[in-house]
């Protein structure tokens, strides 16, 4: 199986990510590369594809290089954040992923939380509409961390046994 781990990283937390993604898949035959360099989606049998939330969002870059993804390809979507993993806020481009990907057999999707930059959560302290994701997401500067990774570990897997038999 032809696999490629693509990703888009602003901070480095998806691109830690997607490394501990890539190095969980066993063997020959995988690819990891930042979305902007990837030539094409058409010859791997599976793609992961790591973003960083922004604005509770798929990124514009990234919902691009996913309408260039052939229908009925393999995917799995892997997301950094700075909210609560499970949260609404958390789980929010997920449900924008459904719009995005419908053509596509989207396998699974995995969120880890990531450090947000510092002059981000500064400028959005300053309006009172932000100050409590502000407060949450300051709790995730130390992540994405063992768990994080132990849980993109178990993504993997996971994803494997799906794309082998189904």
């Amino acid at each position: 199986m032809k696999i490629l781990v693509a990703y888009l990283s602003e901070t480095g937390n998806t691109e830690k990510v997607a490394q501990e993604i890539f190095d969980s898949i066993p063997g020959e035959g995988k690819e990891l590369l930042p979305l902007d360099v990837v030539p094409g989606t058409g010859d791997y049998d599976l793609i992961f594809c790591g973003f960083p939330v922004q604005v509770h969002s798929v990124p514009p870059k990234v919902e691009t290089f996913i309408r260039t993804i052939p229908k009925g390809k393999k995917v799995a979507f892997f997301t950094t954040h700075g909210s609560l993993r499970g949260g609404e806020r958390a789980v929010s481009a997920f449900h924008q992923l459904a719009g995005i990907g419908k053509d596509l057999k989207i396998l699974g999707t995995f969120g880890a939380r990531g450090k947000v930059k510092m002059a981000l959560l500064d400028a959005l302290s300053q309006k009172p509409e932000h100050r409590a994701w502000v407060d949450e997401a300051r709790t995730a500067a130390t992540h994405p961390d063992d768990a994080d990774l132990q849980d993109a570990r178990e993504f993997v897997k996971d994803i494997l046994l799906k794309a082998r038999h189904g």
